[in-house]
């Protein structure tokens, strides 16, 4: 199995190179180790420590230890510390069975589609990646390129 840990996507291309935005595998880090980390923070740390966590393992122990370091590091940037949430465990993107009901709003909303054979299909990360980008509010302009990428050939 593909490690998920350190994975780049095609349409995070324009800003994975110089890690601008926090890339989609890391947020998942973030999600599962329950830190609310802001992009202001994410600015707040150096190109070494947005390389480290984009290439911080994501098993339990890992994920652990990714918490303990973010709440201690953030403590010390300007934008004050991160946030705690509570770590995901059964989140939409963790089942592979439904595809959840705010992504297929967002995909018909496009004209698009996705069903319940393909979405089991996808890996974690990618799930992820199609629910966070079709959260309300959020402009979708990477959902379509996202659910492209990930049907395969």
């Amino acid at each position: 199995m593909t490690p998920l840990h350190d994975q780049g996507f095609g349409f995070e291309a324009d800003f994975i190179a110089d890690l601008r935005c926090i890339p989609m595998a890391v947020r998942r880090k973030l999600d599962l180790a329950g830190v609310k980390l802001k992009l202001v923070h994410w600015h707040g740390l150096s190109d070494t420590e947005r390389q480290r966590l984009l290439a911080w393992p994501d098993d339990g122990t890992a994920i652990a230890a990714l918490r303990t370091w973010l709440l201690t590091r953030s403590t010390t940037l300007p934008q004050g510390p991160a946030g705690t949430l509570e770590p995901a465990s059964g989140a939409d993107w963790q089942q592979a069975e439904t595809v959840p009901e705010p992504l297929r709003q967002s995909l018909h909303q496009l004209g698009l589609e996705l069903d319940a054979r393909r979405w089991g299909q996808l890996n974690e990360l990618q799930r992820f990646a199609l629910l966070k980008l079709s959260h309300p509010g959020h402009e979708h302009r990477n959902l379509p390129r996202a659910l492209e990428e990930f049907q395969g050939p």
